[in-house]
């Protein structure tokens, strides 16, 4: 049976868009194969690893008829890759195995049962549809992922915090350290609140299929699971369980001391004084003055590395320290032109904004050098 018959690229890109949570290695090896689900012209596409499920649909020709079974998804990455991309490939199935056929190249891949393959169970108990522009939700991540926790034993740090309330729409990640909120609004005034946290694996794999477009993602959110649809994509996740901390109490009110100043020049003044940093002690010392920013770092080889500014600032002098990283993590992350930082005094959090975007604040604590 002739599964499908179609150009590469077409193929490919149905199958790069369900794969990229598919482990190479596998205690189940059947988490390592993509699941084909044909009927008629159309194929569904599923993969899963026990905690995201991922299916995307495609018309992709071939005989009519039905035909399920799973095979190796990078392997079948892989063998499409090398082919040129205006080739049309064949893809067949007999006796336990597929053929993909494109020119005179011919590869012969074993398959394994469909009816084995662990499909996600999805909850029945989902709260109201609620969705935002593609492009949106890709922004929204974009402003805060950077700043999620990686393998914290706070289990509740490792991901994103997601809040749906009324017509409003906020992302929250922090790693203990520092701290960045993003928002939005929602077309639609979502009836009773919405909370969860999204697991780290799930947010990049989210921001990694986003596209830069208008069109809607819907969202539902289930006490143990959230589903997302957008074009002809379908995506559940697990959730991370826990308590999120109580991210109002963190952001500093009332600073007395503020400055706007240029992203991209503080940017780049930041990642020089970043090459004379420790490894292990990303540190820099920020000055601050009327009319002038300073920033400095030094490492064991006793290097030094100084940077000026010129601000519009007439406040307070203040003498700050701070993880190089952070700092470079949200001006990196940003594509506006302007910043404004807001400051206390050398032991209290920094408060970031954007004056172009309200909704936006990055909380990062100071450090002593």
């Amino acid at each position: 049976m002739i599964v499908l018959k179609a150009p590469q690229a077409k193929l490919l890109e149905a199958l790069q868009s369900v794969a990229g949570i598919v482990e190479r290695r596998h205690t189940l090896p059947i988490l390592a194969n993509v699941l084909l689900r044909k009927n008629g012209d159309g194929i569904e596409f599923t993969t899963s690893d026990l905690e995201i499920q991922v299916r995307t649909n495609a018309e992709l020709g071939g005989d009519g008829g039905q035909l399920s079974t799973t095979v190796g998804a990078r392997k079948l990455i892989d063998i499409l890759r090398s082919l040129p991309a205006d080739q049309t490939v064949t893809l067949s199935a007999a006796q336990n195995k597929l053929t993909l056929q494109g020119g005179k190249s011919r590869f012969t891949l074993q398959t394994l049962p469909a009816d084995d393959f662990p499909l996600v169970n999805e909850s029945v108990d989902f709260g109201p549809t609620f969705s935002v522009p593609q492009k949106t939700l890709r922004e929204l991540i974009n402003q805060v992922h950077f700043a999620m926790a990686v393998h914290d034993i706070r289990y509740y740090l490792n991901g994103i915090l997601f809040i749906a309330e009324g017509k409003t729409l906020t992302l929250v990640a922090t790693d203990g350290h520092r701290l960045a909120l993003a928002q939005s609004q929602l077309e639609q005034d979502v009836p009773s609140k919405q909370e969860v946290i999204l697991p780290r694996k799930t947010v990049l794999e989210l921001q990694r299929l986003l596209k830069d477009e208008d069109t809607a993602i819907e969202m539902r959110f289930a006490n143990n699971q959230a589903k997302f649809v957008f074009g002809a994509m379908e995506f559940v996740t697990k959730l991370v369980e826990g308590k999120f901390p109580d991210y109002n109490r963190v952001i500093p009110k009332n600073h007395k001391n503020a400055v706007v100043l240029g992203r991209a020049p503080l940017l780049a003044s930041l990642q020089r004084a970043a090459i004379l940093t420790s490894e292990k002690f990303k540190g820099v010392r920020v000055n601050i003055e009327p009319g002038l920013l300073r920033i400095a770092s030094s490492n064991a080889e006793q290097e030094e590395a100084k940077e000026e500014l010129e601000i519009d600032y007439g406040g307070d002098a203040i003498e700050i320290g701070f993880n190089v990283t952070y700092l470079i993590d949200v001006l990196a992350n940003s594509p506006h032109e302007m910043v404004k930082l807001e400051l206390q005094d050398s032991a209290a959090s920094a408060l970031f904004s954007i004056p172009e975007q309200p909704g936006f604040k990055y909380v990062v604590m100071p450090m002593r050098i």
